[in-house]
């Protein structure tokens, strides 16, 4: 599997670092660890499985126990941890950085930042953040919406009506994610967020009248950059003698990256108003992860007498 990594600039720019010291190619420099360190143990001296690919972060602790050194010993246990060459050492709490980290910095070329963030709110942020842009993906053809607050990536052949049924949706005030390539990583074990590639994020393909901008149609509340996957709905043209699901009673997934994600299959046809039944099975899926199901509730209520079942093939031998 690939691996992924996170340029020190985005991290830079996405939380307005203060750069106290900075490498001059410190452009080129990648973060491959989607974890981050305090280095507590370190300043000890031990270095047994330490990962020198992770950012590592001075906070009030680690600051405070390093003021009770020598001027001497401070050097020697701060060169000790630069000489590993972490992508990056960031200071939280805008605490004033150490002389002698200063000269660590520039001695081994490694980037000295400030955040005036506080330590735990700073390591949950960007743990996050890099675990997000680390994942693992793959880009499904396909469209992904917001419907009632249910991420619905919808898959077809080409030319069935996804982005057609896209555009309904919005019109009723849902949000569009992506069109056309969904861009799908797995940010944990049982979760997937999807958006759109950059060079074609808030874009539509309508054939007949080609591409258009969704965000400058519709406003900004029609778009949205990225949405967990809570469900599939894969199109097909109906066909007469295919036995489709009548009841809901079945349990079907579609498993992407290892993760499976609840699947809906649906026939279209003409006279069918597809996006009335998206926002019903969004509105549905919601329902059963609270616990509630419509079927069983009917099987309740009729208790031992004749199933539903029964009842839906009489309507068909009729």
């Amino acid at each position: 599997m690939e691996n992924f990594c996170v340029p020190l600039k985005k991290l830079i720019d996405d939380y307005d670092l203060e750069s106290i010291y900075l490498p001059k190619n410190y452009e080129d420099v990648k973060i491959y660890a989607n974890d981050v360190n305090r280095p507590g143990l370190q300043l000890v001296g031990y270095f047994d499985y330490f990962d020198e690919r992770r950012i590592q972060i001075f906070g009030m602790n680690e600051t405070t126990y390093l003021s009770t050194f020598t001027p001497q010993a401070r050097k020697e246990a701060l060169v000790a941890l630069f000489e590993k060459k972490p992508p990056a050492v960031v200071i939280t709490r805008g605490l004033e950085a150490f002389d002698e980290a200063i000269e660590c910095a520039k001695e081994y070329d490694v980037a000295l930042l400030r955040t005036g963030l506080a330590t735990s709110d700073f390591m949950s942020s960007v743990i996050n953040m890099l675990n997000e842009q680390m994942a693992p993906r793959v880009t499904r053809h396909g469209v992904l919406v917001d419907v009632y607050g249910e991420g619905v990536l919808i898959l077809g052949e080409s030319g069935i009506g996804k982005s057609e049924m896209a555009i309904e949706l919005v019109k009723r005030g849902h949000r569009l994610i992506a069109d056309d390539a969904v861009e799908i990583r797995r940010v944990n074990d049982t979760r997937l967020i999807g958006s759109a590639p950059e060079l074609i994020r808030h874009f539509i393909e309508i054939r007949g009248i080609g591409i258009v901008n969704v965000k400058n149609l519709f406003g900004i509340g029609a778009i949205n950059d990225n949405k967990s996957i809570d469900m599939v709905l894969k199109l097909e043209l109906w066909t007469d003698n295919k036995d489709y699901d009548r009841l809901g009673d079945r349990t079907d997934f579609e498993e992407i990256l290892g993760v499976k994600v609840p699947s809906v299959l649906i026939p279209v046809r003409p006279g069918r108003n597809l996006a009335v039944i998206v926002e019903v099975a969004a509105m549905n899926h919601r329902q059963k992860k609270l616990g509630y199901d419509a079927l069983e509730e009917l099987n309740q209520r009729m208790g031992l007498g004749q199933s539903l079942a029964d009842l839906i093939d009489f309507e068909d031998e009729e």
